[in-house]
C-alpha cells in the first residue's frame, strides 16, 4: 500500500468518453484513457482493505489490491504478472466487464470506488505496448487432444488453460470469425476487434488450432469428434433469444437484437450485405424492447446508422438512482444504468409490456404497449399487474433485446441426447461433466446467459476439470 491516505485526498477520476458529436459518426471505441500519472494516482486510492470485497466479488478472483499497489509504484510488468494469474484476457474484461469489483469496493460506500476496471485495462495495454506479452508455448505436450466447441470467452479461456497444460487443443466455431459474441455480438465502439485479433495471434503461436465456419452437429458430427478427441468441451453459449410472441410478430421490420449487431460487425469487417438483407435504422423510428446491455448496444448502433428517433422500453420498473436498499453493498446494485449509447440520444420508458405489433402492407409501423405495475407479494415475489392503459409507439424498426433463454437444442444437444436442466441449459455435475462420457460444458451453455467474466471463470474451471479427467 504505497499511499495510505490517497483515498482521503484524491478523488475518483474516470477516463470518460469521446465527445458525443464526434463518436456517433464512427465505430471507434468510445472510451478514452488516462495518462500514466493520473492512472497511478487512481491506483493509489486503493485502501488495501483487511477484507478485500473487490476480490470477493470477482468471479475470477482477481487480486485487485496487489496490482493497484504495483501500478502506483510503477511496477507495470509485475502488475501484469499478478493480473495474468487469474484473468486470461484482461483486455476484454477491462473494456466490457460491469466491474463487480468496483461495486463491492469499500470506497463505493462513499460513492467513489477505485477505478478497478480502467486500471485493469491500463495494465494489459501497457504490457502489450512494452512488449512483455509474448507467445509462451508449453514446454512439453501430453499427447492428449481436446476439442472446444465455441470460441466465445468461455471457449477461449478453456482452450488457453488446456493448452498451457500441454494438451493439443482445437477450437471449432460455427461462424466465419473466431471470438463468439465478443466478435459479432459486441459493437466495435465498445470492443475493437483488433483487440481480439491481437490475442488470437498469440494463442495460435502457442499452439491452439482454430477452425472457423465449422458447425459441429451439422458439418461435423459429435460422434466423430468423440472418436478423434480424448475430451470435448461445449461452450456454445445461450444462443436462443427470448421472443415476443404477440399478434403481428410476423411483420417485416421486427428483428432480434443480434441480427442487427452481428450484421453491423460483419459490415465493419468489410463484408458486403445484399440490400434485401440489410437491417438499417437510417431515417427510421426505432423501438428497442429490452433495457439491458444488448438493448443499449442496439441504441448505439442505431444512432450510428442514422436513426430518426430511438425509443427503448423495459417491462421492469425503473431502478433507483445511485442506491437501492434491496441490493445493499457489497452486493451488485440494481440501480439505473446510463450507458454511453444512452447519452447519444434515446428516450427510455419502464413498466411497459408489448401487447401487439401493428403494421401496414406487411411492414411494422407501430407497437402497442400497456403500462404495468409490479406488486410485491407476502413471500417477496414480484407479480405483474396489467393496468389497461395502452398506447402505440411509432416504429419502423423493432429490435428484440429481451435476453437469451438457453443454448440451441438442435445439433449437439439433440445428437448426444444430453441431459438439460429445467431451463434447458446443458446439465453438468460438480466437475462440469455432461451426461455423456468425455463431454464437458462451460459458460452460458451450462449456466444460462451471464457475464463475460463469469464465462471466462467457467472456462478456466472446466479446463482444470478436463485436465484432471485426462490425467486419471
Amino acid at each position: 500500500m504505497g499511499n495510505p491516505k490517497a483515498f482521503l485526498t484524491i478523488d475518483r477520476k474516470e477516463a470518460g468518453y469521446r465527445p458525443v458529436n464526434e463518436r456517433i459518426y464512427d465505430y471507434g471505441e468510445v472510451e478514452q484513457t488516462l495518462n500514466i500519472e493520473d492512472r497511478k494516482l487512481q491506483a493509489s486510492r486503493c485502501m488495501d482493505c483487511g477484507v478485500p470485497f473487490c476480490h470477493w466479488a470477482c468471479p475470477l478472483g482477481n487480486k485487485q489490491p496487489e496490482w493497484q499497489d504495483l501500478i502506483y509504484k510503477g511496477s507495470w510488468k509485475e502488475a501484469y504478472k499478478v493480473l495474468n494469474e487469474t484473468c486470461d484476457f484482461p483486455e476484454f474484461t477491462g473494456r466490457i466487464c460491469p466491474a463487480l469489483c468496483e461495486k463491492s469496493c469499500v470506497l463505493k460506500m462513499s460513492g467513489q470506488a477505485v477505478t478497478c476496471r480502467e486500471n485493469e485495462a491500463a495494465i494489459v495495454e501497457r504490457a502489450f505496448a512494452e512488449g512483455y506479452i509474448t507467445a509462451n508455448p508449453p514446454a512439453r505436450r501430453t499427447g492428449k487432444k481436446v476439442a472446444v466447441i465455441g470460441s466465445g470467452p468461455a471457449g477461449l479461456a478453456c482452450a488457453n488453460q488446456l493448452n498451457k497444460r500441454g494438451h493439443n487443443v482445437t477450437v471449432f466455431e460455427k461462424d466465419e470469425y473466431i471470438g463468439g459474441l465478443l466478435r459479432l455480438g459486441i459493437p466495435d465502439f465498445k470492443l475493437n476487434k483488433k483487440v481480439i485479433d491481437r490475442r488470437l495471434s498469440l494463442l495460435e503461436e502457442e499452439g491452439i488450432e482454430f477452425k472457423p465456419s465449422v458447425n459441429v452437429g451439422n458439418d461435423v458430427k459429435m460422434e466423430d469428434l468423440l472418436k478423434d478427441y480424448d475430451a470435448v468441451c461445449i461452450t456454445i453459449g445461450a444462443g436462443v433469444p427470448r421472443d415476443a410472441n404477440v399478434e403481428g410478430r410476423d411483420l417485416k421490420g421486427i428483428h432480434f437484437a443480434l441480427d442487427l449487431l452481428k450484421q453491423q460487425n460483419r459490415i465493419n469487417a468489410g463484408q458486403v450485405v445484399p440490400l434485401d438483407e440489410l437491417i438499417s435504422a437510417k431515417g427510421k423510428h426505432v423501438l428497442v424492447i429490452g433495457g439491458g446491455d444488448t438493448g443499449s448496444d442496439c441504441v448505439g448502433t442505431s444512432v450510428r446508422q442514422g436513426a430518426e428517433k430511438i425509443t427503448q422500453i423495459e417491462i421492469m420498473p425503473k431502478p433507483p438512482v445511485d442506491h437501492n436498499p434491496d441490493t445493499p453493498w457489497p452486493m451488485y446494485p440494481n440501480v439505473l444504468k446510463t450507458s454511453s449509447s444512452h447519452e447519444e440520444g434515446c428516450d427510455r420508458f419502464w413498466n411497459l409490456n408489448t401487447t401487439k405489433f401493428i403494421g401496414e402492407d406487411g411492414k411494422v409501423t407501430g407497437v402497442e404497449v400497456e403500462e404495468v405495475e409490479w406488486v410485491k407479494e407476502e413471500d417477496g415475489r414480484m407479480n405483474l399487474k396489467n393496468t389497461g392503459n395502452k398506447r402505440v409507439i411509432k416504429a419502423d424498426l423493432v429490435l428484440l433485446a429481451m435476453g437469451f433463454v438457453h443454448p440451441e437444442q438442435e445439433g449437439i444437444v439433440a445428437e448426444l441426447k444430453l441431459a438439460v436442466d429445467g431451463r434447458k441449459n446443458i446439465a453438468v455435475d460438480g466437475c462440469q461433466k455432461c451426461s455423456e462420457d468425455k463431454v464437458f460444458a462451460a459458460g452460458d451453455a451450462a449456466s444460462g446467459a451471464s457475464l463475460v467474466v463469469r464465462a471466462i471463470a467457467s472456462g478456466r474451471s472446466a479446463a482444470q476439470n478436463i485436465d484432471q479427467y485426462l490425467n486419471k
